[in-house]
């Protein structure tokens, strides 16, 4: 198992691994099939070639083929600079369980707090994500709130869980 920050070359991989995300666990994103669609693997590569450090998303890769990945964005306006989000976890089912996904998010926390002025990371996971929710808690995460009915999806609400890491705190 391969752990390592995704780059422009990884497109392809990305997009392949998206849509199989989108598409088995749908209630678990806030983003759509039909959304990913418009995505093009130019704009995908322009993204993950970026050279911001405050941008970026790691990568689980098993014989060269991308497995699992977690996104990391910084806040962009002078108030907010000092919060990071966490974004497109996804492990592909065969390979939860091992530990991987907690290998993802060490390396996405080890990264996001050697970035001056990040203070905290917060991220969203919905209610049915239990072993997700169990992981961030393991890692120092602490729930601040739930928003009920955060995603619909058809006639189905779906309850998000709103949790933060103090990167002061966990050093």
């Amino acid at each position: 198992m391969q752990i390592r920050f995704l780059t422009a070359d990884d497109a392809n991989e990305w997009l392949r691994l998206r849509l199989e995300a989108l598409e088995n666990d749908p209630g678990a994103f806030s983003s759509s099939v039909e959304e990913h669609h418009m995505l093009t693997p130019e704009g995908v590569r322009r993204r993950l070639g970026s050279a911001e450090e405050d941008s970026f998303v790691v990568g689980a890769f098993r014989d060269g083929s991308l497995v699992g990945t977690v996104g990391f964005y910084r806040d962009k306006g002078p108030k907010n600079r000092h919060k990071g989000r966490v974004w497109g976890v996804y492990l592909t089912p065969k390979e939860r369980g091992a530990g991987i996904g907690r290998q993802m998010m060490e390396r996405l926390i080890q990264h996001a707090a050697e970035i001056g002025g990040v203070e905290q990371i917060l991220l969203a996971v919905t209610m049915a994500q239990k072993a997700a929710r169990n992981l961030y808690r393991s890692l120092g995460f602490e729930t601040f709130g739930t928003e009920p009915r955060a995603l619909k999806i058809g006639q189905t609400y779906i309850d998000e869980e709103y949790m933060i890491l103090r990167l002061k705190a966990a050093r």
